[in-house]
């Protein structure tokens, strides 16, 4: 798609990406990263006690995994460039627990120009296999630079 059509696709879903597995070793590394060493993420043998009955993802994590989700529907014909330029309305409805596969499902928010290029607001909705609820509501959004 060319990104003058982007602003045809407002209101829309753009698609649903593939189910990733969220394993111990990511969130142990993520905690490493982050300096996020708490019980709840990191000791199995305690968390299996908790209040999650096991290790769960920090959510930073689940929200630091928007570029896998959304990198399958950031190809648009006329674009330099992508520059992430922040993220609204983010919210951790449920707790990822380790072992589980998440997804997203993506779609366009807004679409405004700006001088730099296009300010694209996408909706991700990360969802948890047989949880009702998402893991992560989030709008994150994208500076994209004509070129």
């Amino acid at each position: 798609m060319h990104l003058d059509e982007l602003a045809t696709k407002v209101g829309e879903e753009l698609g649903v990406t593939g189910w990733i597995s969220v394993e111990q070793d990511r969130v142990d590394l993520f905690a490493d990263a982050t300096g996020d060493h708490q019980w709840i993420h990191v000791d199995a043998e305690k968390a299996a006690s908790g209040p999650f009955g096991a290790t769960i993802a920090h959510g930073y994590l689940t929200l630091s995994m928007m570029p896998i989700f959304l990198g399958p529907f950031m190809e648009f014909d006329g674009v330099a460039m992508s520059l992430n330029y922040g993220v609204d309305k983010v919210r951790f409805p449920h707790p990822v627990r380790v072992g589980s596969k998440v997804r997203a499902r993506v779609s366009v928010v807004s679409v405004e120009e700006k001088p730099q290029g296009i300010l694209l607001t996408m909706g991700c909705v990360v969802e948890i296999d047989g949880v009702d609820k998402p893991a992560c509501v989030a709008q994150p959004l994208a500076l994209l630079v004509r070129g």
